[in-house]
């Protein structure tokens, strides 16, 4: 936990001390009363928090069980924006949950402005019925995230059921940038490889305004069709090497390499 974040309305509360945020200051940050901490407001400033009282007990529960209680008054004082997400939007085919956790934290720690997770055709039907899926639980999972990579802004997630969906999703969201990049990860039929197209249109990612989409398939990924409608919305279908990678290891390394040449990284 590289900082602690609060909701705006948290602010000026005591901070309970079964909080797990509180647990972090005191049990891993050995903070004490007049200690500061860095701390931010979800998705708005970041600044340092300072501790201005501890009152705690020792408390017992119902079934006999002693714990530590009580509650931490703290201050806040803003200082800077909390590092505005980078404009690059992930679609990406419905992972298997036990990876989902790792895949959208990665995201968040990259810094993506937005998550759309989509069912595909080729994709097991029955991870979207699994109780991470919901915008909630991954909302939960990106904000762990952006705690790791020290932020406060946490990307938007959307959970489409199809491909068709999620591609109405992201062209929606991609009309706020001035020119938009769309790549499709694919090896089956690439145009060429994301390295190559990506050195060829550099000039125009360190445009101003400019977005830029990375879809991913699932772990089969994508079908002729998906791979049609893909191409229809304006995607260029790109290879990342020859080797078949996870769906959460396609993310990142995509993510990354075009953030690299946004000038991002």
């Amino acid at each position: 936990m590289n900082i602690c974040l609060f909701k705006p309305e948290e602010l000026g509360v005591p901070l309970d001390l079964r909080d797990e945020r509180a647990k972090h200051i005191l049990t891993v940050l050995h903070k004490g009363e007049g200690d500061c901490f860095a701390a931010g407001i979800i998705g708005g400033e970041s600044g340092t928090a300072r501790i201005e009282r501890i009152e705690a007990q020792q408390m017992t529960a119902p079934n006999g069980k002693s714990y530590r209680g009580g509650s931490m008054t703290f201050s806040f004082v803003p200082e800077g924006d909390g590092k505005p997400l980078y404009p690059l939007i992930m679609l990406i085919g419905f992972p298997r949950p036990i990876q989902l956790k790792r895949l959208l934290r990665d995201m968040a720690g990259l810094g993506v402005c937005s998550v759309y997770l989509c069912g595909t055709e080729l994709g097991e039907k029955s991870y979207l019925k699994s109780t991470l899926c919901s915008e909630e639980a991954c909302h939960a999972m990106l904000l762990e995230g952006t705690v790791q990579a020290a932020g406060t802004h946490v990307p938007r997630v959307k959970i489409c059921p199809d491909v068709p969906e999620a591609l109405s999703e992201v062209r929606q969201e991609a009309r706020d940038f001035q020119a938009v990049m769309k790549y499709a990860m694919d090896n089956v039929r690439p145009e060429e490889s994301l390295a190559s197209r990506l050195g060829r249109e550099r000039s125009v990612l360190l445009g101003p305004g400019c977005g830029a989409v990375s879809a991913i398939g699932s772990e089969r990924g994508w079908t002729d069709r998906e791979r049609d409608l893909l191409v229809q919305d304006g995607f260029s279908l790109l290879s990342m090497g020859k080797r078949v990678l996870r769906t959460e290891t396609a993310a990142t390394v995509s993510a990354s390499l075009i953030l690299a040449a946004m000038g991002k990284l």
